[in-house]
């Protein structure tokens, strides 16, 4: 799928163009996803603070960006979609901490490659890897831009349990003599790669694109570029609530995974 579908990042760039100030308006403060969930995880796996400087990769409207700034951290943020990172520069950084932020497309290894060879602490990729046609450049360039031993954590939609294979069910069943609503997900496939249309979120302006990709050709790429796995989180709602059919429905099944991958060759 890596080679195949390359020549999609030009439309992948225009729908994220087209949806942009919607999101923003949308998520630019934080939805329960962010804020309960993947937020959370990504900064404990990540841990930015002061004397880092640390890449944001698909920053999007910035949000990862200004709350790694808070922490003290300095912030390179880049994303290949101008309008969002004209809503992210009107947002401003954290508390008047700056943040650079520039115009890198993440697919391709040469134009992340010209950030600086070892000049970061760690890196961060925030919902992102499933929008990105390529991923193996990504970590070809961040084998050369991290310092040896810097992390990489990124979030994701969990392949496991979301995507074009996957769906989301509620079933009365009779349990000792009792009658009650069970939930779940029923997975059709899961290991070959798909692209795929669907709405992020209900109702914005056009349908992205997303790239499944299994747990195993994930890693595998992550792998292949000398990082090696030592963090991961599965995070899912506290509580049961909300509509019977939602991720909130069921606190046992994790709708997100956050990984915190590091380049071999010592402590950052």
């Amino acid at each position: 799928m890596e080679e195949a579908n390359s020549p999609l990042n030009d439309e992948v760039r225009r729908i994220w163009d087209a949806n942009s100030a919607w999101w923003d308006e949308r998520l630019g403060e934080g939805d329960p996803y962010q804020c309960e969930l993947i937020e959370p995880s990504t900064l404990r796996l990540l841990e930015p603070g002061p004397g880092q400087t640390i890449l944001d990769v698909a920053c999007g409207a910035g949000r990862m960006a200004r709350l790694m700034a808070a922490r003290g951290a300095r912030v390179v943020a880049v994303d290949f979609s101008e309008r969002f990172l004209e809503r992210a520069r009107a947002r401003g950084g954290s508390d008047g901490a700056p943040i650079e932020y520039r115009r890198v497309d993440a697919t391709s290894q040469e134009q992340l490659s010209a950030l600086g060879a070892g000049r970061f602490h760690g890196a961060v990729a925030t919902m992102a890897l499933m929008d990105m046609a390529r991923i193996d450049p990504l970590f070809a360039a961040l084998e050369t831009l991290l310092v040896p031993g810097g992390r990489f954590v990124f979030s994701l939609l969990h392949p496991c349990f979301t995507g074009p294979g996957a769906g989301t069910f509620a079933e009365e069943v009779t349990e000792e003599h009792r009658s009650r609503t069970i939930l779940g997900v029923k997975v059709r496939r899961y290991r070959n790669s798909e692209v795929y249309r669907a709405e992020g979120i209900r109702g914005q302006p056009e349908p992205q694109v997303y790239f499944h990709r299994s747990l195993e050709t994930l890693f595998r790429v992550a792998f292949r570029h000398t990082f090696q796995l030592d963090g991961l989180e599965e995070p899912g709602f506290a509580q049961a609530s909300g509509p019977p059919l939602s991720w909130r429905a069921n606190p046992e099944l994790p709708p997100i995974l956050v990984a915190r991958t590091r380049l071999r060759g010592g402590p950052a």
